[in-house]
């Protein structure tokens, strides 16, 4: 029988995986992320995003809001998000943990026409559709958290995303995560709303039943409205998914690692501006990153590109030990 020594380096994997990047090509793309925050930097639209930003050491051009990050404040981000974040149902036995190689579900959106299921008829949707939505997602043991499927289009513009939030907090059980917060101060009545419901907003950053997700502008823009629902969410304690919707070939280079270098600027800056607010802050990774079809002038939601995106998304949330969020189809 033949010796057989250990080895020096001796990778396990459990269970089945995509892996789109080697270790060495994953610290590729993040060094590439940091020289590009370095030295190009983000366009912010928000005042208070770049005050904060300059008081921690940022290079804060406020004539033309670009805002050159240095590495150190990314790396701190990243030091203090936490691995793991709760997303705690209204029902605790429908609480969510968010984090490393745990897989979870939830609906996606926000779908602005649908066909009635009882006509027939593909019209516009309306706040019943929310709260019907909602309704069904509760029943749905494979549905672990609500993100509203549809929109109010029957409600008034200025506070639509509040309509939307009253009709599916009172009709799931599940975990609510907001997707159209239209700005900071509709972001704080919607904390309102959720601390109503658990008893106060310490409650409500103790068991966080409601979160929001955010869109950075691609390419390499951190829009005035996102930056202050990020702001709001930090000093609330309520989970912030941090997504970014760049697509290949249109608004990010047409190459993988390249639209996953304006990913990463995008949602890490996102994720920094929380911690400056707030050390700890909960955040999650998130992606609706995907390609853009050049001949069709579409962006195919189910395309294979997709996936290949999510399989590196999330190898790069676990890189930097954050939990992650993937859409698609």
């Amino acid at each position: 029988m033949s010796t057989r020594n250990p080895q020096s380096d001796y990778p396990v994997k459990n269970g089945f995986s995509v892996d789109m990047f080697s270790d060495a090509e994953i610290r590729q793309i993040h060094n590439a992320t940091l020289e590009t925050l370095t030295e190009m930097g983000m366009h912010i639209t928000n005042d208070e995003a770049l005050d904060i930003f300059a008081d921690a050491g940022a290079d804060v051009d406020r004539d033309s809001g670009r805002v050159k990050i240095p590495p150190y404040m990314i790396d701190d981000a990243l030091r203090s998000a936490p691995p793991e974040v709760l997303l705690a149902g209204r029902d605790p036995e429908n609480d969510v943990v968010v984090g490393d190689s745990r897989v979870n579900f939830t609906t996606f959106g926000a779908g602005v026409h649908i066909i009635d299921h009882e006509t027939g008829e593909f019209r516009d949707t309306t706040k019943q559709d929310v709260a019907d939505t909602a309704l069904l997602a509760d029943y749905l043991d494979q549905v672990d958290v609500y993100s509203h499927a549809v929109t109010g289009g029957d409600c008034p513009s200025d506070n639509v995303d509040l309509h939307e939030a009253e009709a599916f907090l009172n009709n799931t059980s599940k975990h609510c995560m907001h997707i159209d917060l239209t700005c900071g101060e509709n972001a704080k009545k919607y904390f309102e709303m959720g601390a109503a419901i658990v008893g106060g907003m310490d409650e409500l950053r103790d068991r966080p039943i409601i979160s929001a997700l955010v869109c950075p502008q691609s390419p390499y823009e951190l829009h005035g409205d996102a930056a202050q629902i990020i702001i709001e969410c930090a000093r609330a304690g309520v989970p912030v998914n941090v997504l970014s919707m760049a697509m290949g070939g249109a608004t990010s280079p047409i190459t993988l690692a390249g639209t996953l270098v304006d990913h990463n600027a995008e949602v890490l800056t996102g994720i920094t501006l929380a911690q400056l607010v707030n050390r700890g802050a909960p955040v999650l990774y998130g992606s609706s990153t995907t390609a853009f079809d050049v001949k069709e002038s579409t962006s195919p939601v189910g395309n294979p590109e997709l996936g290949m995106i999510n399989a590196s998304v999330a190898r790069l949330a676990r890189y930097y030990n954050l939990p992650s969020y993937t859409a698609g189809g």
